[in-house]
């Protein structure tokens, strides 16, 4: 049985979408416990609150998350080159 509580590989797995997809993390409110089915929802404030399913990976609703991202209008930003920050 998979853990009830969150853990940091699911929070990064979670990340890993929300900051290519430009998101803040500020604006990103996850349940502690994990609830089948999951959900995940945007608030009128733009929060997106997430409940991550329990009897699935985090790396699979990871893969929901980012096509439910881009169907709110989410886009997926190129990764910044440190190398190349601040040349002109």
């Amino acid at each position: 049985m998979p853990d009830v509580i969150i853990n940091m590989d699911d929070m990064n797995a979670i990340f890993s979408v929300t900051d290519v997809m430009g998101i803040h993390r500020e604006s990103v409110s996850v349940e502690l416990t994990r609830e089948d089915p999951g959900s995940i929802n945007r608030t009128g404030g733009g929060i997106i609150e997430l409940t991550v399913p329990e009897t699935r990976s985090a790396q699979d609703f990871a893969s929901e998350l980012r096509t439910a991202l881009e169907a709110m209008g989410y886009v997926a930003s190129e990764p910044v080159d440190d190398d190349e920050e601040g040349e002109i």
